[in-house]
């Protein structure tokens, strides 16, 4: 079974798509077999994906709902080279639906744990809010990755995000677990980008990734043609980032293994 990992920040604008279709598309690279799931109404990831939102013939929402079977949803991204779970703003209406529906907290979890078993990873893209859409996200996942700017404000978000990952793994899905923290935007240039570092050194340990993510103008570009950055500009600083965290994570998940093989 593949190992499934919601991006999520209640906080908008710290990169949790720029993350999940780059990251997708960096593990491709390294030979995964990734499904990359956009859970976002505005279907930005689909859109970074080369996929028109506008022309699906069934989405993340028909899932959720019972209207479509997820094998049913699933394209292929061409030229990126993972799986796509698709979203456009269908989505919203999902919210409302699944209020009345039986199992509502565990509808992405039935339909991701029908394909898991043809990838190595699954990706989930979450909205900016903490809402039905994220909950289930959360409630199918294994572990949480949560991008975040080094600013002050994102640690106070971190903190209700923390307590939230917590809730859900009391309630409703207790092998949850956070993946690591990304510093995303990263100006080492910033006073503050040292002092947030520090804390969240402090706090979380090696849950911090020791890859960041700078500002890169290739980066913001990529969406815009469809493609995740690799495929846009390899030799850009963004692509190479997004690369050098897929070799982050890969490491880790070996030295896992390597540990719970020697206890």
């Amino acid at each position: 079974m593949g190992k499934i990992i919601a991006v999520t920040n209640q906080k908008g604008g710290v990169g949790k798509t720029t993350t999940s279709v780059n990251l997708a598309a960096s593990l491709v690279a390294t030979h995964r077999r990734v499904l990359l799931i956009d859970m976002d109404p505005q279907g930005n990831a689909t859109m970074g994906s080369g996929v028109d939102k506008h022309d699906l013939g069934a989405s993340t929402y028909e899932v959720l709902t019972g209207k479509a079977p997820v094998e049913e949803a699933i394209v292929t991204t061409d030229e990126a080279g993972y799986d796509l779970l698709p979203a456009n703003g269908d989505l919203t209406a999902a919210e409302v639906e699944l209020l009345s529906l039986p199992q509502r907290e565990r509808r992405l979890r039935e339909a991701v744990n029908q394909v898991a078993a043809r990838y190595d990873y699954i990706i989930i893209d979450c909205p900016p809010s903490l809402n039905m859409l994220t909950l289930n996200a959360l409630v199918a996942a294994q572990t949480v990755m949560i991008p975040m700017q080094c600013e002050y404000y994102a640690l106070e978000g971190l903190t209700a995000l923390v307590n939230t990952i917590e809730e859900v793994r009391d309630s409703l899905n207790p092998f949850l677990q956070i993946e690591g923290l990304l510093r995303t935007m990263y100006d080492p240039r910033n006073r503050l980008t040292g002092d947030v570092t520090a804390q969240l050194s402090k706090h979380f340990g090696d849950k911090l990734y020791r890859t960041v993510i700078p500002r890169n103008i290739r980066l913001a570009e990529a969406p815009s043609h469809g493609l995740p950055a690799l495929l846009y500009d390899r030799a850009s600083r963004g692509a190479k980032a997004y690369l050098a965290l897929a070799g982050e994570l890969l490491r880790r998940e070996q030295g896992s293994a390597t540990q719970a093989v020697n206890t």
